[in-house]
């Protein structure tokens, strides 16, 4: 075989929908959903679009999967181990998928045929809740507020200007100059006695707001017998 005719190591590869799926991902992180096509996920596996309906029916089948694909990717709490613990490990877990695929945030819940990645996230996040003592209403509403908390907590972290404390002052500085004039006389103080201040970090924020949801909830548990909180960490 001459060098014209050897096919290339990813010809070689055979296609599969695991590599449709991986590779539309690697599509969306690099250009977002947009940039995500038959034509442009057929270019990127060296193949034909005609090719890949034979792993994925349509469009609407890549997106579910991708969307496992990023649930794959959430550590899974433990049910039967410490609520707060486990529900903190997959809340930060989920937060530094969601850096890495910010496309997802807004395909998460919008999808109607989950794949068994999800699935099993879901249930072993109302396992968690069930074994904490967790009732079923408040498990339904523990389970939307910390959903509305870590994807939306995502969304404006992928939407700030700047990308981390390294950034910031640079993003910042033209900011502070507009409340020279005195008219915003709190948004100074907080700029500069608070953001600007060395080791001042956005993103510790989270873990605020979440151990502020997560003591929230504690009090909504019945009390354990021997009044031990076994959800503590």
């Amino acid at each position: 075989m001459n060098e014209k005719s050897a096919a290339s190591p990813t010809e070689r590869l055979p296609l599969s929908r695991e590599r449709v799926v991986q590779s539309a991902m690697a599509i969306a992180d690099g250009g977002g959903l947009a940039g995500l096509t038959i034509r442009s996920l057929a270019k990127s596996l060296g193949t034909k679009p005609m090719s890949l309906y034979h792993y994925v029916r349509n469009k609407d089948e890549i997106l579910d999967g991708i969307v496992d694909a990023v649930f794959n990717e959430i550590e899974l709490p433990v049910p039967g181990g410490q609520w707060k613990a486990e529900l903190k490990r997959r809340a930060t877990s989920a937060r530094l998928v969601l850096r890495r695929h910010p496309w997802a945030i807004a395909l998460m819940e919008s999808r109607t045929v989950p794949g068994p990645a999800n699935l099993r996230h879901h249930d072993a996040v109302l396992g968690t809740l069930r074994a904490a003592g967790f009732s079923l209403s408040l498990a339904a509403h523990t389970y939307a507020l910390l959903d509305a908390y870590v994807y939306g907590s995502a969304l404006q972290e992928a939407s700030l200007p700047f990308d981390g404390p390294d950034s910031l002052a640079e993003v910042a500085g033209p900011m502070v100059e507009m409340f020279s004039t005195g008219d915003y006389p709190h948004l100074r103080e907080f700029a500069m006695q608070h953001v600007l201040q060395p080791g001042y970090d956005f993103g510790d924020e989270f873990d605020f707001g979440l151990d502020l949801i997560l003591d929230g909830l504690a009090a909504h548990l019945p009390e354990p017998v021997g009044g031990i909180d076994a959800g503590a960490a």
